[in-house]
Formats: structure tokens, C-alpha cells, sequence
């Protein structure tokens, strides 16, 4: 199981940033702007990606009892990350313009 400031951790150590009350992923041409948001609930998380027209659509969601971080990197298993297209690649351009 990961917690709430586990996985606020891990988020933030990977790139993603705090926009608003949110760990989120900054589009890589706005990096004030978010792309990916997890919404930290009392239960779990819910996955949020902005569409186009600049609405929030959940893609995901999970209860923090279902989580578990990867033995091997750590990442959040079960959460639904695997569900958004790129997104390694967006964390990868996150940590590469954040530092």
C-alpha cells in the first residue's frame, strides 16, 4: 500500500510538480500549465488529464490500499499510469526542464 505523501513523494522526485493543490504534469511547452493532475482523495487517487478543449477527464483511479511501489523503481503499480499514452516521456521532459 502507498500513502498519500508516499505517493506525493514519489511524484514529486519524478518530475511532476505542484500546480495549484496538485502534483501535476506540466505540458513541456507550458510549464506553468498542467497536462496530468492526480486528484489525492481520503480513500485514493484519481488520474486527470486536460483535454484539448481544457477540460479534466479522469482516466484513472484507485484506492492507496491497492498501490504498491515497483520493488525495483519505486513507481506506483495499479494506480492506472500505464492507462495515459507518453507518459514516461512526459516525466522524462518534466525532470529534464525542472532541473
Amino acid at each position: 500500500m502507498m500513502t498519500k505523501q508516499e505517493l506525493t513523494d514519489w511524484a514529486l522526485a519524478n518530475g511532476w510538480k505542484m500546480i495549484g493543490a496538485y502534483p501535476c504534469l506540466p505540458k513541456p511547452d507550458a510549464p506553468k500549465e498542467a497536462l496530468v493532475r492526480m486528484l489525492l482523495k481520503s480513500m485514493g487517487v484519481d488520474l486527470q488529464m486536460r483535454r484539448p478543449s481544457g477540460r479534466w477527464e479522469k482516466v484513472a483511479g484507485q484506492s492507496y490500499l491497492k498501490i504498491y511501489p515497483d520493488p525495483r523503481t519505486g513507481q506506483p503499480l495499479d494506480m492506472g499510469l500505464e492507462k495515459i499514452t507518453g507518459i514516461a516521456r512526459l516525466m522524462e521532459r518534466a525532470r529534464e526542464g525542472g532541473e
